[in-house]
């Protein structure tokens, strides 16, 4: 049946479609793509800005999203200058709305913002849904529909048969020794497995719960282990925290640095992937951040002992075993280019490449001593609490192990020096970012300097975050609280791109991810849960689509941006820790 018969036989049917689409098309048109704000949502009393690039709008308006009813007019900040682009921005502070509901902000003249709901727990789906994306990161095993929806899928890469490289061979493992190494979680948009990768993602995750160990008793995100009795949390670490154990050389204890095809996988699902893989060169890095992992999660699965027998003690002594190997093995660092030159076949996947061990030693050290007691473990480890905190990232975590001695540090009954040191380190780092706030295009302390706009710099801002909550519980300030969940508003749409970063959420949001899965897989919306790399100047990957090469909107939505939209497990961590975290803390509001 053509138009015009249609609407014939079925006048008042065709008048209201035509009705329906006439209004849907207007509006879009209002929609302004120059209001930027957290497209999920507000706490009650938390926080809430929107901001208004342009130069010409002066007030707005917020407005019930239902009934159009204007519930607040206001008056735009003074004008900010971006200092990446130059572009100039205001922002609608609307923080007085305490009622919860669905809203917009209207700004005359210019258009209107999408609906946005301020209530309670309004980010409890966005932590909930960051923590799944670890399970749809599993390797070795299907995702059946009851749990993985209509991303369900074949289980790709069992990892039983994997070779031992001629980079990595030792007594009892000579070249080509087939091993098993199941479990763990696709690192990123590929399918390799990297220990030093899953260092800091595990370390990230464990003190989430040891931060926050309450808030994960009901936090339930409909995995194949909800409802044991161990928070899912705990249970989703598990599986990437059994392929780490398989990673460990028993004839001597170093730790290979990774797991992985000598070349990346096509754009496939993971059961097409044949291709054979191998461990490679064991090395001091991806041993000192075993032994971080294993320390942590000896003492914290020491109260599971009924559910996992015998995991803590397995823990603690792959932990001994592996540090005793980094003593004695403490400069043998992963070089690709130079491994290549040595040994066949070629590995020319994701490097991780770290020619320095500092951090991890105090990482190794700090978890070492929080779990056994022994101040022999951080005896004669270099702090270096003189010198400007280093934000943690897979090749700097030192930070992870002050979290560590400052959580512990009434336990431990920490020197009072150090536990000083320590403190005024995290509470100077967060004081160097809250400075100049008021003159930030995004009213963010994520992008004052380009630096921030790094591979994977939505992980920077859910890292500062994470910092600024430390400075919190040391100093009880809540201004670091509103500081830290202005980089969530910054990752969910408040940023110069105008784009929600996690993939299912936003009014505008990602698409089309570099990530195997949600390529390959044939459905439209891509895997929920997964942090997108977000502007990364650098624009390695050549894409032709960005929009813009300031630091700040360098950014494009198509999966051939491996630069700034990847996903990767280190980036969806912190976003899991900052998202969970305020939650739990806002609840007590």
């Amino acid at each position: 049946m053509n138009i015009k018969s249609f609407s014939q036989a079925y006048p008042a049917i065709f008048v209201a479609v035509i009705l329906n689409v006439m209004c849907s098309v207007y509006s879009s048109a209002q929609i302004s793509t120059d209001i930027r704000l957290n497209q999920v949502g507000f706490y009650p009393k938390g926080q809430k800005l929107a901001v208004v690039v342009g130069e010409k709008s002066q007030v707005f308006e917020i407005k019930d999203a239902a009934s159009g009813k204007t519930v607040l007019k206001g008056k735009l900040s003074e004008p900010r200058s971006n200092q990446h682009s130059g572009k100039i921005s205001r922002f609608a502070d609307f923080t007085t709305i305490q009622k919860k509901g669905k809203y917009i902000v209207e700004i005359p003249g210019l258009g209107k913002s999408a609906s946005f709901e301020i209530k309670e727990n309004i980010h409890r789906e966005v932590a909930e849904a960051a923590l799944k994306g670890f399970y749809y990161q599993r390797a070795s095993v299907g995702l059946p529909e009851k749990f993985a929806g209509k991303w369900a899928r074949p289980a790709g890469h069992p990892d039983d048969k994997i070779l031992v490289h001629a980079s990595a061979i030792s007594e009892g493992r000579p070249e080509n020794t087939s091993i098993s190494s199941t479990r763990g979680w696709y690192d990123a948009g590929d399918y390799n497995k990297y220990v030093v990768n899953s260092g800091i993602t595990m370390g990230t995750l464990l003190s989430l719960y040891e931060d926050f160990p309450s808030y994960f008793e009901d936090f339930n995100v409909n995995i194949p282990e909800s409802n044991n009795s161990v928070p899912d949390l705990l249970d989703e670490v598990i599986w990437n925290l059994r392929w780490m154990l398989t990673m460990q050389d028993p004839a001597d204890g170093g730790v290979y640095h990774k797991l992985t095809n000598p070349r990346f996988d096509g754009m496939v699902m993971p059961d097409a992937a044949k291709n054979p893989r191998y461990v490679v060169q064991k090395n001091t890095v991806a041993t000192l951040d075993f032994v971080a992992v294993m320390a942590q999660s000896g003492r914290i699965f020491r109260a599971f002992e009924s559910k996992f027998p015998g995991l803590a003690d397995s823990c603690m002594t792959a932990s001994v075993k592996a540090w005793e190997w980094a003593k004695k093995n403490p400069a043998i660092f992963y070089n690709q280019e130079e491994l290549n030159k040595k040994f066949d076949p070629d590995i020319v996947t994701g490097a991780y490449g770290d020619r320095d061990a500092s951090d991890e030693w105090v990482w190794a050290s700090a978890e070492m001593y929080a779990s056994t007691g022994k101040p022999g473990y951080i005896k004669d480890i270099p702090f270096r609490t003189n010198e400007p905190m280093a934000l943690p990232t897979w090749s700097q975590v030192r930070t992870l192990g002050y979290y560590t001695l400052i959580r512990f540090s009434e336990t431990l009954k920490l020197e009072a020096q150090l536990e000083k040191q320590l403190k005024t380190s995290v509470t100077t780092y967060a004081d160097e970012l809250l400075k100049d706030l008021e003159k930030q295009p995004y009213h963010t302390v994520m992008g004052k300097n380009s630096k921030d706009y790094a591979w994977g710099s939505s992980s920077v801002a859910a890292n500062q975050g994470i910092a600024l909550l430390y400075a919190f519980k040391i100093s009880a300030d809540q201004k670091y609280v509103r500081a830290a969940l202005g980089n969530l508003d910054y990752m969910l749409g408040r940023n110069a791109t105008g784009y929600c970063f996690l993939t299912g959420f936003g009014s505008k949001r990602v698409m089309h991810p570099h990530h195997r899965p949600s390529i390959a897989d044939g459905i439209v919306d891509p895997i929920p849960g997964l942090l997108s790399g977000g502007p990364n100047p650098g624009q390695q990957d050549k894409c032709t689509t960005y929009a813009s090469k300031f630091a700040d909107e360098s950014f494009t939505d198509d999966d051939c941006s491996y630069a700034s939209n990847e996903i990767a497990i280190n980036w969806n961590a912190p976003l899991v820790y900052l998202a969970a975290a305020i939650e739990a803390i806002m609840a007590k509001k």
